[in-house]
């Protein structure tokens, strides 16, 4: 493939360090990476790309553990020109994949739109929150969606609705081999003042009770049925439980943090023995939010 950009083909790097676009800031280099800017540029992207290569889709990185061997295969970062909000005839908006979801709460904060408060809490894209159906503080994205746009391996873009998908917590699943594009939203109309205040109370909450100064990558683990995630790695006495550089946070037990100088292989083994021994202690398994992709080193 090649790497020069021209006639709406993108630039193309190889062995680009996964460290660089993690939130951990850890992850070995990926085969292909790919920051499409506008929809004919990923469009002659995916065009050229062979069937055979795994393709992994990112937005800030989150949520994402990609091992110190990095990705065998391509990794697609949509550019700015997937971050746009539109707003629609019928008084919804639409939404870039590649818009992080505190921009979209942010705007319809100034619109006086009700409902995506929880968005402001969300560390990823509106494209990652729908691949996951991310939430917090009582919202999901799902629940806001009226449809999204979606692209296939072949370049061909699809319109879906909600009922193509099964959704449930922290799970999503619908046609194979497609791409977020974008999404459309409905809210509901309330006072500028309500919508702005309930974000700003959660922005609040948010810096009071989570490790935001340290690279991580969000809620680790699922909340199980009835409980609390976090609650339960505390009881087990985890809270500052380290390994090389990476830390069960001393501020909130559900989150991981790089202390400076990580390896991905450090947060994995975490990872694992934090489940091992919640399960030991409570008897209850604990299922990761964060996906692990590539090979170790």
């Amino acid at each position: 493939m090649n790497a020069a950009a021209h006639a709406d083909r993108p630039a193309v790097r190889r062995h680009e360090p996964m460290a660089r676009h993690t939130s951990w800031r850890v992850g070995g280099p990926a085969d292909i990476y790919c920051e499409p800017q506008n929809l004919p540029e990923l469009q002659a992207f995916l065009a050229e790309l062979p069937a055979d290569v795994p393709l992994l889709w990112i937005g800030l990185g989150s949520n994402l553990l990609v091992r110190d061997g990095g990705f065998r295969g391509a990794v697609v970062c949509l550019g700015k020109g997937f971050a746009q909000i539109e707003t629609l005839p019928d008084g919804g908006l639409r939404a870039g994949a590649g818009l992080p979801c505190a921009r979209l709460a942010q705007h319809c904060g100034r619109a006086g739109l009700a409902g995506g408060e929880f968005l402001a809490g969300i560390p990823g894209t509106v494209g990652g929150a729908l691949a996951m159906n991310a939430g917090a503080h009582g919202g999901e994205t799902w629940q806001r969606v009226a449809a999204v746009q979606t692209i296939d391996r072949a370049g061909t873009l699809h319109r879906r609705l909600p009922d193509a998908y099964r959704i449930a917590y922290r799970s999503v699943s619908g046609p194979p081999g497609e791409g977020f594009v974008a999404a459309e939203f409905a809210f509901e109309a309330a006072p500028v003042e309500r919508v702005q205040a309930a974000i700003h109370a959660l922005l609040r909450r948010r810096a009071a009770t989570q490790p935001l100064r340290l690279a991580n990558a969000g809620s680790v683990f699922r909340n199980p049925p009835g409980d609390f995630a976090a609650r339960l790695i505390e009881a087990a006495g985890l809270k500052g439980l380290t390994c090389g550089r990476a830390q069960v946070s001393e501020l909130h037990a559900n989150f991981i943090v790089n202390l400076g100088g990580a390896r991905a292989a450090d947060i994995e083994s975490l990872i694992d023995t934090v489940q091992a021994r919640v399960e030991a202690a409570s008897g209850v398994r604990l299922e990761p939010e964060v996906r692990r992709v590539g090979e170790a080193s």
